[in-house]
């Protein structure tokens, strides 16, 4: 080959390259809101200035979802918005990918990628129910809700991708429901979230469940604490 063809295929590629980036910039995605500027109040990162990012939908129905997805949020705001317009309001380094359930939506890797292009960390949270492929370098909460809702199991292949387990605890009987996959992954960070509305009972419940399991962790939702979104 010519180098004038090595050039041409050269710059043939590059052109190509550009216009799936624009292409991707225009996908919208079904936004429930965003904020930013505010700190990570849950699990691994807790304390870090993150940004929010909230996808509109979720089936699974947890009757004390604090996002309103309880009935599956048919009358909460949902608007169209493409990636360049997410993009162009971001502020903090890491950005958190919520929802609702993130992985319902078919362009959640575009919209990873795009903010990994950015320079940004990225965190999804996730009930597991829904399996997509995205970046290896998105970090990802499993907050498993297969023990409240049988018919949204957690997808096997996050038991081996994700990067931290949250269990929200409202009975005491969630650990011993995941304890086979948790035992299976015996370095996987495990947080244990009192459930906010029952906090009263939740937290000495938990305080009890990490005397039986000292290697799990506590997770508060420090921002609902300290008055922040």
């Amino acid at each position: 080959m010519s180098v004038a063809n090595r050039e041409y295929g050269r710059i043939k590629a590059s052109i190509v390259v550009f216009i799936s980036a624009v292409a991707m910039l225009e996908i919208k995605l079904p936004i429930h809101e965003t904020f930013q500027s505010t700190v990570q109040g849950e699990g691994y990162w807790t304390g870090s200035l993150v940004d929010f990012i909230r996808l509109s939908g979720c089936p699974v129905g947890c009757p004390w979802c604090d996002t309103g997805y309880a009935d599956g949020g048919a009358k909460l705001p949902r608007r169209e918005r493409p990636i360049h317009e997410l993009l162009a309001e971001l502020k903090s380094p890491r950005v958190v990918i919520t929802g609702g359930e993130p992985f319902i939506q078919k362009h959640l890797p575009e919209l990873v990628q795009a903010l990994l292009a950015e320079g940004k960390k990225v965190s999804i949270e996730t009930s597991g129910s829904f399996w997509q492929e995205v970046s290896p370098a998105a970090w990802i909460t499993l907050s498993p809700k297969e023990h409240i809702n049988p018919r949204y199991p957690v997808q096997k292949q996050f038991w081996s991708r994700t990067n931290e387990v949250k269990i929200v605890i409202e009975t005491g009987t969630e650990i011993d429901f995941y304890q086979e996959y948790l035992s299976a992954q015996s370095s996987l960070p495990v947080y244990l979230q009192p459930e906010w509305n029952n906090s009263a009972k939740t937290i000495p419940l938990v305080l009890q469940l990490l005397q039986q399991k000292p290697h799990y962790r506590l997770s508060l939702q420090t921002h609902k604490y300290i008055g922040i979104q």
